[in-house]
Parts: structure tokens; sequence; C-alpha cells
């Protein structure tokens, strides 16, 4: 993706969060007022906000179930006032906090007959993953490997994640699939 389009989306994705803080709405965008196709192409999306480099919210959409710009709009939202994991976004964190967008690929299941096989075929700093076994499910993105670049440990924390065992992936029965992203950060455009 070209950067005046990767800037145009950290820019919407900062509107959206602030447009909410203020106002407790949702901005609108129309094709009249970003006309490049990519933007309007069903694509899942995620976004991550951080301050000073510690997570502050993460919220996404893996498989393409609406146009990138209003998925993009709905999880920068999400991720700022919706993440379970932390309190809404105040006020006065809106200045610090760190854009990053992630534009996924379609994830395709990954085939495999062992935990060896499965360890083998992923591929570090490039997959993401998901895995899923009954009702339970959880996605790490590629960036994730940043932070467990040993294989077994990424698992772990995705099994345990996905409210599973962290011996999952050895354990017949689990779904897994893999896709790509294409990330960028608002400090890349400053």
């Amino acid at each position: 993706m070209e950067a005046r389009l990767k800037k145009d989306l950290l820019k919407v994705a900062r509107n959206a969060i602030k447009n909410y803080l203020d106002h407790e709405g949702k901005i609108t965008v129309s094709e009249d007022d970003f006309t490049d196709p990519e933007f309007w192409e069903d694509r899942g999306t995620f976004v991550t906000l951080t301050i000073n480099g510690k997570l502050r919210g993460c919220i996404g959409t893996i498989v393409p179930v609406r146009p990138l710009m209003l998925d993009l709009i709905d999880n920068a939202i999400n991720a700022a006032f919706s993440d379970p994991r932390f309190y809404p976004l105040a006020k006065e964190e809106f200045p610090i906090i760190d854009i990053e967008v992630s534009i996924l690929t379609v994830p395709v299941q990954l085939k495999f007959s062992s935990s060896n096989e499965l360890l083998n075929k992923v591929r570090p700093n490039i997959d993401g993953v998901i895995i899923r076994r009954g009702p339970y499910q959880a996605t790490f993105l590629p960036q994730v490997w940043d932070e467990l670049p040993d294989k077994e440990a990424f698992f772990k924390h995705l099994c345990l994640k996905a409210g599973l065992s962290e011996d999952c992936f050895k354990i017949d029965g689990l779904e897994v699939y893999i896709y790509q992203v294409e990330s960028f950060l608002e400090g890349e455009f400053r």
C-alpha cells in the first residue's frame, strides 16, 4: 500500500478515536471522501494502541466482513474504549497514544499431523496465527513474534490466551490458521 494511503488510514483511526472521546459517536466517511478503491475492499484489520511502547489496546477483525475503511473505524474505537484488558482511553492519554494499523490477508488453514510439524510450518515474524478448538479461539499478530520469538513459547501463550491448556498445540483436534499483515505506525510518518 502506498505511503499516502497509510497516512490517510492512520489519520482516520486517530480521528475516529478523538471523535468518540469528544462526542461518543462514530465518524462517518464515504467513497467521496476517500476515493481510492483499496479503502472499500473487504479486509480484516487490527488497530493497536501503545503508550511509551506498552500495549494500551488492541482489537481487530480477522476475517474480512466489511470495507477496510469501515472496519478500521470500528476497530480504532474498540481498541481505545472496548478492549476488556484495559479501562477506556482517557482524554489525557489521547495525545500520547501511538497507533498501529495492521491489514490482514485472508486466513488459510494449516494442515499438520504433529506439534513438531506445526512448529516447523509456522514462520516467525511473517505469520499471524489463529488457533481454534470448539468455542475457544485466539490470535496473535505477526508482531507478537518480537516478544515471543521461541515457537513453543509463542504457542503456549496463544493457547493460554484462548482459555486452553498451554500445551493445547500438542493435542489432536486443534485448528490452526495463518495470515500475514501489512502494518504501519504513526511514528513512521512523523
